[in-house]
């Protein structure tokens, strides 16, 4: 699925079976509930969180999809709520960070010895 089928997609699915859009506000606040559910996860699954005693790794790394794509569907709404195209933005982005990092990385030492800790 393209990132433009994406947003025709789910552009459908909210004007059928959710009815319509939450307001722009509304989305934002999800997107920012969906993303510290990921950011949950992460910190049990990769961090140093512990588990609670109800979660374990297993149903957390299956659960760390599921939560990924409601970020998305989320992101995707506000998208086409706000007349955003994620494709051309993606490409913009894409060649402004090419532009600004083209060298900027290369020199980075972090990034070339993965094991080295600040």
């Amino acid at each position: 699925m393209t990132i433009q089928e994406a947003q025709q997609t789910v552009d459908r699915w909210i004007n059928t079976v959710g009815i319509r859009y939450y307001n722009e506000l509304t989305n934002t606040a999800i997107l920012m509930e969906e993303v510290g559910e990921v950011a949950r996860l992460m910190a049990r699954l990769y961090g140093e969180q512990s588990f609670k005693k109800t979660e374990d790794a297993a149903g957390a790394k299956a659960q760390l999809g599921d939560e990924m794509a409601d970020v998305l569907f989320v992101l995707i709404c506000l998208a086409n709520q706000t007349g955003i195209d994620l494709t051309e933005a993606m490409k913009k982005n894409l060649d402004k960070k090419t532009k600004r990092d083209a060298e900027r990385h290369a020199g980075n030492e972090k990034l070339r010895n993965e094991g080295l800790k600040e």
